[in-house]
């Protein structure tokens, strides 16, 4: 039988190992948020690897299915022995987290087994909504707020599409080779780009500067958006306001770095250096008088 403390504990690796720059904000959290975060992002990372990473010969929408299921056992109050979903029935019966943000993340996931692309950012908006805006909306909760919650929600909501927007940018190269794209077809097509312009750059480790002008009016896009959550953050109780600003300020260093690599993403991942990551961390830490945890 696993433990309590050992399911969290268990979340943590998960959220250390695929998250890195959000576990690293995360350490900036006070002592009675980190474990239920730790367990959100385990529940989203395990959804997220049966639709990305598939075991061999697997059904990924039976795997969904079966995910459901467990979830279906942790709103029931019966959770199964299982170190996430232990860990996700603690933080959802400790924070009064409601269903239906956890229902529109599962239709988003089963949206990527079907749809490989999006004409329109309106097209998009659904799956936005259920893949990030959700997590920025179950955070609430647990972050704590100064105001009414549904004061902060928009803004929430808000920093969890940019992070979302922010990870297509970084990431289209890798999805491409998963037979997605998520950046909207007709504004690629407004610099002349299609899917098969940014296979062939992909595929011959090619930079084209059509793509650096379609990618450039999407990252000044997505900064707007993070301008949008930004004020969300004086929202928050003291305590959580060092973690979101420092995955808000590492998180649009990404888009810094894109940039900086003159927006060719397609033939390398663009990261935030460490050292980088560290300073921003702990500034946050100081500026807000804490102590750095491990």
């Amino acid at each position: 039988m696993t433990s309590l403390r050992g399911a969290y504990r268990d979340c943590r690796r998960i959220n250390a190992r695929y998250g890195k720059t959000f576990f690293l904000a995360t350490r900036l959290l006070p002592g009675h948020a980190r474990p239920a975060t730790h367990a959100l992002y385990g529940f989203a990372r395990t959804a997220d690897e049966l639709v990305d990473n598939p075991e061999p010969g697997s059904d990924p929408e039976a795997a969904l299915a079966a995910l459901e299921r467990r979830l279906d056992a942790v709103f029931a109050g019966s959770p199964p022995d299982d170190p996430v979903f232990l860990a996700l029935a603690d933080t959802v019966r400790r924070y009064g987290l409601e269903r239906d943000l956890f229902d529109a993340f599962l239709h988003s996931m089963r949206m990527d087994l079907t749809v490989t692309e999006y004409p329109t950012f309106a097209d998009l908006d659904e799956y936005t909504y259920g893949s990030a805006c959700v997590i920025g909306l179950q955070m609430l909760p647990v972050l704590g707020t100064v105001v009414p919650r549904e004061e902060a929600a928009p803004s929430a909501a808000a920093l969890g599409e940019a992070f979302q927007l922010t990870n297509f940018l970084r990431d289209v190269g890798e999805d491409l080779d998963r037979g997605r794209l998520y950046l909207p077809t007709a504004e690629l097509a407004a610099f002349g780009v299609d899917r098969a312009l940014l296979s062939w750059c992909r595929e011959r480790g090619r930079h084209d500067r059509r793509v650096a002008r379609a990618l450039a009016a999407l990252v000044a896009r997505t900064r707007a958006v993070y301008r949008r959550a930004e004020p969300g953050i004086p929202l928050l109780r003291k305590e959580s306001r060092a973690c979101v600003g420092t995955a808000l300020v590492l998180y649009q260093g990404i888009l810094d770095e894109i940039v900086r690599r003159d927006y060719d993403v397609l033939t390398r991942r663009v990261k935030v250096p460490l050292p980088r990551r560290l300073t921003v961390a702990a500034v946050h830490a100081a500026g807000s008088g804490l102590r750095w945890r491990s």
